[in-house]
């Protein structure tokens, strides 16, 4: 049996693999196990934030796991305490909790909303409003905090108390606001799996007015959005506004796991001992990792990532076979006149490994990619998307 067969026989079948086994890689170069070069602009949807293997984030982990891998929560360790102070820093959050994912992040952030309004206000005060199209995880709860249907049909009943409103339409956000009793309203500046959609700046604004006025607090879902992503450290950068959590994970690890809730003056006391907790939630490797990510992305990259994504939106808006390209940063989204699928094939036929999001293509390359790499791989992208090609 090949490696395929195998993960078939015995992975329980909950993806839908494309045909290829990634074997090595350098950068934004990876090979598979037939030695086939790849351009890589998904970069394992936005964790691999400096691309595959980079050595500087390599030689951090390594020598963080020949010291010591793993202690429980019962004890302190330095890289959960500097990352933590690092994060504050950076954002102006008062305390970080460290899960293992962004639907980790996002269970801590719903229990903290709900643990301030039960106390402030009542324990009837629960209600999470969330957008249409969101995407919040794959645990049961933030599943049911996720605004698209289909994701729900085969797992009722779902956790009570979330309510979905449309993107955009700050009205219809008021107006659920007021009729129910709400805890928070939680969002992401860009819908990545929802189809790399970015919110509209006035309603953002008026969103969060709204939640100050009101004492909701307002959650701001960064899994994919953040960690430079977008341009700014955190994609609510973008929009002047301070939300009282935000939630993050993916490129924040660098390719180890880790997710972080980081709370706001508001909240940053309400968890005490017991509330809430994680085994791996901290790990000394992911954190010593995660340190390193975030000491890289400074105002260079960052400028580096808006210089590169205004290349592309310039390139591709208008291009054959392009009906449009949204996003931001180095979070793109691209409406092709043929199917998505079909353009993902091709670019992989052609050596570039690009992913979907609803009907768009979507592309999420390394923060550092080279112009060079970048410039031949949206040239077979342009190619691909070509009538008849």
């Amino acid at each position: 049996m090949n490696i395929q067969d195998i993960d078939k026989t015995f992975v329980a079948g909950t993806y839908a693999r494309f045909p290829v086994v990634l074997t090595e890689g350098k950068g934004s170069i990876v090979y598979d196990d037939t030695g086939k070069e790849y351009i890589d602009l998904g970069t394992g949807i936005a964790v691999n934030t400096f691309g595959i293997a980079d050595t500087e984030w390599a030689d951090a982990v390594s020598a963080q796991l020949t010291k010591l891998q793993h202690v429980s929560n019962l004890y302190y360790t330095d890289p959960c305490a500097l990352l933590a102070k690092a994060l504050c820093e950076r954002t102006g959050f008062k305390k970080v909790f460290f899960g293992n994912s962004g639907a980790e992040a996002n269970e801590c952030a719903i229990k903290v909303a709900r643990k301030y309004a039960a106390e402030k206000k009542g324990e009837d005060y629960y209600t999470i409003i969330t957008l249409q199209q969101s995407f919040h995880g794959r645990t049961l709860t933030t599943l049911s905090a996720t605004g698209q249907d289909h994701f729900h049909k085969l797992f009722q009943p779902l956790t009570p108390g979330f309510v979905h409103t449309p993107a955009n339409d700050f009205e219809t956000l008021k107006k659920n606001v007021k009729e129910n009793k709400t805890a928070a309203v939680m969002l992401e500046c860009v819908q990545g799996e929802g189809g790399v959609m970015t919110l509209e700046d006035d309603f953002v604004k008026k969103t969060a007015e709204l939640c100050k006025k009101e004492d909701v607090l307002l959650i701001v879902d960064e899994v994919q959005t953040g960690n430079g992503r977008t341009g700014k450290l955190y994609a609510y950068m973008h929009f002047g506004i301070m939300p009282d959590i935000i939630t993050t994970a993916k490129g924040l690890g660098g390719g180890l796991p880790i997710g972080a809730a980081m709370l706001g003056e508001k909240v940053e006391n309400v968890l005490g001992p017991g509330d809430h907790g994680s085994t791996f939630g901290g790990n000394p490797a992911a954190c010593a990792g995660a340190l390193n990510i975030l000491s890289r992305i400074d105002d260079a990259l960052l400028a580096g990532v808006e210089e590169k994504s205004r290349w592309i939106f310039e390139i591709l808006s208008g291009s054959e076979g392009v009906e449009g390209v949204s996003g931001k940063g180095l979070m793109i989204g691209i409406k092709t006149k043929k199917p998505a699928a079909e353009v993902v094939s091709a670019c992989r036929e052609k050596g570039v490994l690009c992913l979907t999001a609803k009907d768009k293509v979507r592309l999420l390359p390394a923060l550092n990619i080279p112009f060079d790499i970048l410039k031949k791989a949206i040239g077979i992208l342009q190619e691909a998307c070509r009538e008849g090609a």
